[in-house]
């Protein structure tokens, strides 16, 4: 189990939430949810918590709650799921 600070683009009112890949330096993520009321915010916790087998209380929006370009902390999980996120 590991900790990572993970730097994660967002397009909200997307057609499905995917985790698309890497995009340069961070993770690009496709959300249906619209950027109100935090629901991509709460969206992206969500999908990032399934893929990554954790519980949401793992994982922490630490940097850019209100932008499409944010840092999110995970804390717990499996090192190789998030080298696969990276990829």
């Amino acid at each position: 189990m590991s900790d990572a600070i993970l730097a994660i683009h967002v397009t909200p009112r997307a057609r499905r939430d995917e985790i698309v890949g890497a995009l340069g330096e961070s993770i690009r993520v496709k959300l249906r949810a619209p950027p109100v009321d935090d629901k991509a915010n709460d969206a992206l916790i969500k999908l990032l918590a399934d893929y990554l087998e954790i519980n949401r209380a793992q994982i922490e929006i630490i940097r850019g709650k209100r932008a499409r370009q944010k840092w999110v902390r995970v804390r717990g999980a499996r090192a190789e799921k998030i080298a696969a996120l990276k990829k």
